[in-house]
């Protein structure tokens, strides 16, 4: 019997004398029987089950038609069934008379003219009120989905899709959940699919660049000066020589940071343009041939020119009419008609569905519909095509309570279809762990037709970072109408099913498998989670400013000192000017003490070391994204790193395998193929097999090969092991097409199992085919060796950390159904960690040895075991397993229980395999060089525990015979404290912890837990989520002020890359999101060392000198107007004006100054093989106080004995004076220079003597300033040479001696 039928309340009626039954159901007044004639057509009967599917109210016409449909009622005609109805037009009349010339339209699809609906508009009944022949809202759920006859449809019942795309849309609410019409338009605007990680928008840019130029104590400094030039009491000389240079810091920086955000938006756009194939749906008809005329009406023809009066059979043969004419065009329309069009990835949409294929980058996140592969679309469009009479609306819907993901489930209605639904998809990008991820499409999209995507209505959640948590629901509602609706309210006909993350593809992901995956759009842009997992982007500031700025006050404090101790000497009483007035006029004089130049010098510098970096043939394809911290390259400290992609290819190989007596590894797998085709292939000239191979049964070994008993028995434990391994797993092979060529391919949820598939097949049997139910395996000639059933699949899961696999073996090849379970042997295989599998095989006394070994050369292992089954075993098992699945509570330790007392016990132990997953280019010595560099290397990564052991043993980021503290799974705070004590006794340790213990550690332990670890000279930790990456490196940057450097190169790296001091990021092979959110991008890892120790090192030792002969520069003037001001009884007056004070800061000593930046204290070779010269840097050695102070000593001697024997052996005041003084200034700070240099380059030289022979040829033009006739004098000469000998020899002696006692490092290493 049917399911009852939910009845809606009654409605009042549109009139007063409308009939009451014109909304009655169907089955209320005729219902159906459940038996059925012979007389009764398929296609009526599908017809019929397809309309009880949706349950709508159905029109009169229908109701008193239906009973014609009947087996019984099938020989009556159209006119009989008139004739037996009362002769009034109470309900005829009321129905046809119910719509006017309102509707424009035959159909509701408008296919026909309106001409035809006259004679049917009852215009002989007079008038009457409008009203609806039935339910409206009812008529709107099944517009889309038949094709009404006029009568039946009015204009207010079905509102087209255009206006509903045309209304406002509302704004989005972040925090509320969301409904998405699939593939229609959304009545809620959501944020733009783009991809941005820009600093600045263009009415940031301004406010922000100036907020953090003048946050610097310099910057404000220069401005204030500035602006008291304004003031006339105040000025002194020019006012563009305070101005422009401020004005050229500026420009110069803002143009930097401009350019640079400019090129961040260049890379954003490249990302943002990749184009992607969207579904575009259609009205249904869009792109169908016009519909062809159609003949009039029995009612609509004349008699001599007169319109025949209307009569109730009349009317009753157009109905007949009318419905042989939707039969004939196909009464079941599809909702949509679908046509694929390119999209950029910036113009996508919610709601959009996607068409993507293998390697494909998820632009979104998205829900996934439909999966299928070119095999299933081959089957499918055959399928169409013998049923293209009457194509269905739904190709078949299961009940979302099927298909689910235990173990034995069976969706036959998805492998009647070809097609399961299932797609593999690679999130090392989103978050790092290298297994690829098993994706379904819900069952109730799996099988709708893509015509009917438009029906279907998906709700989600509100936007969350959280990759791993999601639910929603996707329902399959009557009609496009009502997947639009704002309220979503669905009738009776609505198909609802549950979503999970098993049906979801977040954005950054990749699809792996092969075929095509159809998904729609659920969040897009800043509300992905991706996007919501990175932390925005930030202006970073280098180290070295910080401590420019610091040095900068304290240059500020003497300038004000000077002036008030030059004001009190004088006193304050004085007639002419003010004290505070001289005060001030003192700080503009002595400005040059705390030069604008540097700004400018040191962001020249900071170019010109990005330049280096980017055009050095060493690091090809680095990009410098951030040219503010260049220098903080040489001075870091701790280094965090990505697993996946960083350390690692992700690319897992087969290295090892152990049989228990003998290991085989590199070409010694040669052995173990010859073992293999012996076990597997018939001897040469015998015939081939009718039966198929069993682990109990093998070819017999040719007599030539020989062999002793040891040899046997080794052969045959390869061969056991082979065995298992090509079917112990849950890898599905695949063909593909590549360059001509048909290749397989592998797909599974682990790389491991790959790479140990293709082995097997390396070594000669290859997994040919596998579905749900067996596996077929072939020798390397292609001969079928042995095929199984798949009785049953344990997968692995992280807590049990095996997997295992019960299968039968075939005796022959079958095509067709599988023969009675006791015909072949049963086996149980499994594979797994040997801390589980030690206590599941049976005794043995190498297994622990041989694992420790594997381990220690950083591979992956696994041990491998199998189990014999009686039939009878098997079927008690079977039985208790599935009365165990169906438990209420306790389901799954009770199934796993059943599993351990039956299988898990003394199973043969097979052998121990070892995979390598390989390892980026010089990995070893990269991390070795940066560790002797002094630098602390901790390795975050999103992967297994074991995973990461593994990479850190390998990689020799844990040194041979260090100790590995394991912390993993720690839930209660109470043992915390247990870990924190053992950390602080053993500081030589290296921490391995999983990212739940970490989360304990930080919420209750914080700074207990950081100042032990960052004391270690490692720690891992694993299953580490993007946030607490960018946690972690916040947390020590906080505590231990040092500078941080991290390195990545996927999507859940950006968040860590950002929170660092200095982010480098890899460019992957997936994807550039990392790339392109770091300061630094470089195609390898072992680029990094060369980026650190050289440029990183030449950067910081430039700026560091290069600051503090700027600061030099500016002082050494600063003394010489001080000792003039004393000359001239301490009155505030200028002692270079105009030309001379700006001249200095520019051409006359400029380019000396900045040709520095090219110095360089050891070549690239030292700084390699003497990586502790870096440890040197990071204690900032190149810049301090000391330093500081030195320089401010040298410029106070120079600056006395220029200006002091300047006006001693000349004038205290006038222009000879002026010339000795300004000549030596300007040949002192030339010699300078070069005393500074420690490696001559020759652009050095030129800048030099081309400085040197512009202020010489300048000197005719000084004549406003010196005295010229003076200057050609003898007296001139000896006088300048004699100051310049007391200024710069005492200098250099006491450089030279203070090396002599105590040489740098460098000088050490160079001398060796």
């Amino acid at each position: 019997m049917p399911s009852p039928i939910k009845y809606p309340p009654a409605e009042p009626p549109d009139s007063p004398d409308s009939d009451s039954d014109l909304d009655l159901d169907l089955h209320e007044l005729d219902p159906q029987t459940t038996s059925s004639t012979p007389l009764q057509s398929s296609h009526s009967r599908t017809r019929e089950q397809q309309d009880q599917t949706s349950q709508p109210r159905i029109a009169l016409r229908s109701i008193r038609m239906s009973g014609l449909r009947r087996p019984t009622n099938r020989a009556r005609g159209y006119g009989e069934l008139g004739q037996n109805r009362d002769d009034g037009l109470d309900d005829a009349a009321a129905l046809l008379a119910g719509d006017d010339d309102r509707n424009p339209t035959r159909y509701s699809d408008g296919s026909a003219n309106a001409d035809d609906d006259a004679p049917l508009l009852g215009e002989d009944h007079g008038p009457s009120k409008p009203r609806r022949s039935f339910n409206t809202e009812r008529l709107a759920g099944l517009g889309y989905k038949l094709r009404l006859p006029s009568f039946m449809s009015s204009k207010s019942s079905i509102r087209p899709i255009q206006d509903e795309e045309n209304d406002g849309q509302e704004e989005d609410d972040p925090s509320a959940s969301r409904g998405v019409a699939v593939g229609s338009a959304q009545s809620t605007r959501f944020p733009p699919n783009i991809i941005s990680n820009a600093k600045y928008t263009p009415w940031s840019f301004l406010p922000v660049t100036l907020y953090n130029e003048f946050s610097f104590f310099f910057n404000m400094y220069f401005l204030l000066v500035a602006l008291s030039q304004a003031i006339p009491a105040l000025r002194i000389g020019y006012l563009s020589t305070y101005v422009a240079p401020l004005a050229f810091v500026l420009l110069i920086t803002m143009g930097k940071e401009a350019y640079d955000d400019i090129e961040r938006r260049r890379r954003d756009n490249e990302a943002n343009s990749e184009e992607y194939t969207v579904l575009q749906f259609d009205e249904p008809g869009a792109d169908r041939q016009p519909p062809r005329s159609r003949r009039k009406l029995k009612s609509a023809t004349k008699i001599n020119g007169q319109k025949r009066p209307m009569s109730v059979p009349d009317r009753l043969s157009d109905i007949q009419e009318e419905e042989e004419r939707a039969e004939s065009d196909g009464l079941y329309a599809p909702a949509s008609s679908a046509r694929e069009m390119p999209r950029k990835s910036k113009d996508l949409k919610v709601g959009d569905v996607l068409k993507l294929s293998k390697g494909q980058r998820v632009p979104a996140d998205v829900i996934i519909l439909k999966c299928h592969t070119a095999e299933t679309e081959g089957a499918k469009s055959q399928t169409e095509e013998t049923a293209t009479s009457e194509p269905p609306i739904i190709d078949h819907v299961n009940d979302p309570g099927e298909g689910s993901s235990g173990t034995k489930s069976d969706n036959r209605s998805a492998d009647s279809r070809g097609s399961s639904g299932e797609t593999f998809i690679r999130t090392d990008q989103l978050d790092g762990e290298t297994d690829w991820k098993l994706r379904l499409a819900s069952p109730l999209t799996q099988n709708v037709a893509i015509e009917e995507f438009v029906r279907l209505r998906v709700t989600g959640g509100k936007p969350d970072k959280k990759v791993n948590e999601f639910a929603g629901t996707v329902e399959l509602t009557s009609s496009r109408h009502t997947a639009m609706s704002h309220q979503g309210e669905l009738d009776e006909s609505s198909k609802s099913a549950p979503l999970s993350t098993d049906n979801t593809a977040w954005a950054s992901t990749i699809i792996a498998s092969h075929g095509t995956t159809l998904a729609v759009i659920l969040y897009t842009g800043p509300q992905t989670r991706s996007a919501l997992s990175t932390a925005p982007s930030r202006s970073k500031v280098g180290l070295l400013e910080y401590e420019i700025n610091s040095l900068t006050k304290i240059l500020c404090f003497l300038t004000l000192a000077l002036s008030i101790i030059l004001v009190a000497l004088e006193g304050f009483n004085t007639e002419e000017n003010p004290w505070y007035v001289k005060i001030m006029r003192f700080l503009v004089l002595f400005s040059t003490i705390v030069p604008i130049s540097l700004r400018v010098n040191l962001d020249l510098g900071k170019s010109a070391y990005s330049w280096f970096i980017q055009r050095d043939p060493g690091i090809p394809g680095a990009v410098v994204r951030t040219s503010t911290i260049p220098e903080d390259l040489g001075r870091i400290e701790y280094l965090l790193s990505d697993k996946t992609g960083t350390l690692t290819q992700n690319e897992m190989e087969m290295r090892k395998i152990h049989v228990g007596t003998v290991s085989y590894a590199n070409d010694a797998m040669d052995e173990v193929a010859s073992y293999v085709r012996q076990a597997f292939s018939p001897p040469p000239g015998a015939a081939k097999p009718a039966s198929l191979m069993m682990p109990s049964t093998a070819f017999a070994a040719p007599s030539s090969v020989g062999g002793t008993r040891t040899r046997r028995e080794i052969g045959s434990r390869v061969r056991d092991v082979v065995l298992a391994l090509a079917l112990c797993h849950n890898v599905t092979p695949t063909i593909d097409e590549e360059g001509g060529k048909m290749v397989t391919s592998y797909q599974a949820s682990s790389p491991d199992e790959i790479a140990i598939v293709k082995w097997t097949e390396s070594v000669g049997l290859r997994l040919a085919n596998r579905d749900r139910k067996g596996m077929t395996l072939e020798s390397k000639s292609g001969d079928i060796v042995a095929q199984v059933k798949i009785l049953d699949i344990f997968p692995f899961t992280s807590e049990g950390k095996r997997m295992g696999v019960v299968v039968q073996f075939l005796s022959h090849p079958i095509q067709g159904p599988v023969p009675d379970p006791n015909e072949g042997e049963i086996w149980f295989y499994q594979k797994g960690a040997d801390t589980v599998m030690s206590s599941i095989v049976a005794a043995n006394d190498w297994l622990d040895e041989e694992v420790a070994n594997m381990a220690r050369e950083g591979l992956r292992t696994l041990v491998v075991g199998r189990k014999r089954l009686s039939y009878e075993q098997y079927q008690e098992f079977s039985s208790q397993y599935q009365s165990a699945s169906l438990a209420i509570s306790g389901r799954d330790a009770g199934m796993q229980q059943l599993v351990s007392q039956h299988l898990e016990l003394d199973l043969e132990l097979l052998g121990v395999t070892g995979v390598e997953d390989k390892l980026q280019r010089d990995v070893k010595p990269s991390l070795e060089l940066l560790r002797n560099a002094g630098i602390k290397i901790w390795m975050l990564t999103g992967d297994k525990v074991e995973t990461a052991r593994c990479v850190a043993v390998s990689s020799k980021l844990v040194a041979r015979g260090q100790y590995i503290y394991t912390v993993a799974k720690l839930r209660k705070k109470d043992s915390v404290q247990e870990h924190l004590d053992f950390l602080r006794s053993k500081p030589d340790s290296c921490l391995l912890i999983d990212g739940e213990s970490l989360t304990l550690f930080l919420t209750h332990f914080k700074i207990e837990f950081i100042s032990i670890a960052v004391q270690l000279p490692t720690v891992v930790a694993c299953r580490c989520s993007p946030t607490q990456k960018a946690d972690v490196a916040k947390l020590i940057k906080e505590y231990t002020k040092k500078r941080v450097c991290c390195i990545g190169d996927g999507g859940n790296d950006v968040s860590m890359i950002q929170a660092a001091d200095v982010g480098v990021g890899i460019v992957g092979k997936e994807g550039r999101q990392a790339s392109l959110a770091a300061d630094f991008s470089i195609e390898q890892f072992f680029h990094l060392t060369k980026l650190l120790v050289w440029h990183g090192r030449n950067s910081y030792k430039r700026s560091a000198k290069l600051a503090q002969f700027v600061i030099h520069r500016g002082l050494i003037i600063a003394v010489c107007q001080t000792m003039y001001s004393i000359a001239i009884k301490f009155e505030p007056e200028g002692l270079y004006k105009d030309w001379l004070l700006v001249g200095y800061a520019t051409i006359y000593t400029a380019m000396p100054v900045l040709s520095l930046v090219l110095d360089k204290d050891v070549d690239e070779n030292l700084a390699n093989l003497y990586p502790e010269l870096y440890k040197e840097l990071t204690e900032g050695r190149s810049l301090s106080y000391r330093t500081f102070f030195v320089w401010v000593f040298v410029s106070i001697y120079q600056g006395s004995m220029i200006q002091g024997l300047s006006q001693v052996l000349t004038e205290v005041d006038g222009p000879k004076m002026v010339a000795v003084s300004y000549t030596v200034l300007v040949l002192n700070e030339l010699l300078m220079v070069g005393v500074e240099i420690t490696t001559w380059h020759p652009i050095m030289i030129i800048s030099i003597v081309g400085t040197f022979l512009l202020f010489i040829g300048s000197i005719p033009f000084l004549g406003g300033y010196f005295d010229l006739a003076f200057i050609l004098t003898l007296g001139f000469l000896w006088r300048v040479t004699a100051i310049l000998a007391v200024s710069l020899v005492p200098t250099y002696a006491g450089k030279l001696i203070r090396r002599a006692i105590k040489p740098p490092s460098y000088r050490k290493v160079q001398g060796t």
